[in-house]
């Protein structure tokens, strides 16, 4: 049963812009967006997201977590005013916040619909898996006000698709469509818009189904060593390796995969 969450830090008595809920049952916490029509993120918006993310990252209860939105978009982006309101200090923390998906320790799924635009496109970017609609558009739109993108967004991009296609998208504020990002790399699936919902729910009970000592470890291993060399990312990934071989969900999996029955794995 989905439910509310209420959170002890007083920061996030209100939330602005967005709700939480928890499937305690199916080991999900869902972050939506709820600014219909275009879900804009303003700028305390992102900070709280932060120490939501953080929040989720300690609750025992909770194996994966959705980022999605209400309504046909997922987010047009941020609150242009804001930008000019915020001070320099303020405007510094921004990537360091968008960036909380990528540091929290459990898997995180972005439920891409409509406009996802801006902010709304790094956050995603920083979550591990990105499944669109085909009516999805993805966009860094910062050069038609003057800017570029702040949070993370060309950086990570370039990672994914390479400079030639990054430049393509930032230089010009191209729209990339569902399931072109798809082609190139930066969705993990295309459906169409019905199916969206029921994709995202196959993917959560998929990830379910693996260790989640062993999750934590693959997501921390590829990102510390996404900008290494391949002889310390081998290294890096030995060490992990070896590490795993103690556990009792390695020791599990293993007695499960002799007795041809399913692993019961406890995070451990």
């Amino acid at each position: 049963m989905t439910q509310p969450l209420a959170f002890p830090d007083p920061r996030l008595a209100t939330l602005d812009g967005f709700r939480v809920e928890i499937d305690a049952e199916h080991e999900r916490a869902d972050v939506v967006l709820d600014r219909p029509p275009l879900n804009v993120i303003a700028m305390p918006q992102r900070d709280q997201l932060r120490l939501v993310f953080e929040a989720l990252d300690e609750d025992a209860r909770i194996r994966i977590i959705v980022l999605r939105a209400v309504g046909e978009h997922f987010s047009s982006g941020g609150n242009i005013k804001g930008f000019i309101e915020a001070s320099p200090e303020h405007v510094s923390k921004l990537a360091w916040n968008v960036a909380a998906p990528a540091r929290c320790t459990k898997p995180v799924i972005a439920a891409n619909r409509g406009y996802c635009f801006g902010v709304g496109f790094e956050l995603s970017l920083a979550c591990d898996f990105r499944l669109v609609s085909e009516t999805c558009f993805y966009a860094l739109p910062e050069q038609r006000l003057g800017q570029i993108p702040g949070s993370g967004g060309s950086a990570r991009l370039q990672k994914i698709v390479g400079i030639t296609r990054t430049k393509d998208i930032v230089m010009r504020s191209r729209r990339i469509p569902g399931r072109q990002a798809y082609e190139w790399g930066i969705a993990t699936e295309c459906v169409t818009d019905h199916q969206l919902e029921a994709a995202t729910e196959a993917l959560v009970d998929e990830l379910r189904s693996f260790a989640p000592l062993a999750q934590r470890t693959a997501k921390k291993l590829l990102n510390d060593t996404e900008d290494s060399s391949l002889s310390i990312a081998i290294e890096l990934e030995g060490h992990c390796y070896s590490r795993l071989r103690t556990s009792e969900d390695f020791r599990e999996g293993v007695e499960a995969f002799h007795a041809k029955r399913p692993a019961k794995f406890r995070g451990m």
